[in-house]
């Protein structure tokens, strides 16, 4: 499983559009942060990474399928994937070693954002004058969206064996989830409303804004992530 886990890493690392794609997100976080007006930290005069937790999510529902869409699709296509289901290795073990190796690949392209917190923190006034507890309990969820995101964009990857077509069917659910469920919930109101809007990503992700890391928004996420990787699982197991 390791040596699996290697070689996902060891495939993105040697792509050129793997190092195109972490750039494009580094360089669309800082321009969404520093320069752009209405969402500039400079604009605000206070010291503040609001926009940062705003627009990530929306940029990683283009970035993970981008970077999941070929872990199953392309394998299928070049006839690998055969060689893979006949290998030792169990289902479980493929699908936890592609996803563990999609989980290293966001952390490499989220961790230079922790720059900007250090930056926030010296223009406070005085310095350090920044609600941490807010900033790394929506880090933690910015990590936990990405996770899911992940998830989703395996189990897309396992429906075909084209990586436009994955990564299409990625974007637009992670959207949905993300985005739409909020929608759906503001035309429907009691209980079913409080349901769809709790069903959606964006609402666990801003109580974790808040600096309170509450055991139920944690469940959820870890809730869903094990339920798209054993519809991924499913799947596997039925169609190889």
């Amino acid at each position: 499983m390791v040596s699996l886990l290697y070689k996902e890493i060891n495939s993105f690392f040697s792509n050129l559009s793997a190092y195109l794609i972490t750039s494009i997100f580094l360089v669309a976080l800082g321009l969404i942060v520093w320069v752009f007006p209405g969402t500039s930290v400079l604009e605000y005069g206070y010291a503040d990474l609001d926009s940062l937790f705003t627009y990530t999510p929306f940029v990683f529902i283009f970035l993970i399928p981008a970077i999941t869409m070929g872990m199953v699709a392309e394998e299928r296509k070049s006839g690998t994937w055969e060689l893979l289901k006949t290998s030792p290795l169990k289902s479980h073990q493929v699908i936890l070693a592609k996803y563990l190796a999609s989980l290293l690949l966001i952390l490499f392209a989220l961790l230079p954002t922790l720059v900007y917190y250090f930056s926030v923190v010296q223009l406070g006034d005085p310095v350090g004058n920044i609600d941490s507890a807010g900033f790394f309990g929506s880090y933690i969820g910015l990590l936990l969206v990405g996770a899911l995101f992940a998830a989703i964009g395996l189990f897309s990857s396992t429906l075909t064996s084209n990586q436009i077509v994955a990564f299409v069917i990625a974007v637009f659910l992670c959207f949905l989830l993300y985005g739409g469920m909020g929608a759906l919930a503001a035309l429907y109101s009691g209980e079913l409303g409080l349901f769809l809007e709790e069903l959606g990503i964006s609402f666990h992700f801003e109580q974790m804004g808040r600096g309170v890391i509450v055991s139920e928004n944690v469940f959820y996420f870890l809730g869903m992530i094990l339920t798209w990787l054993i519809f991924t699982w499913i799947l596997i197991e039925r169609n190889g």
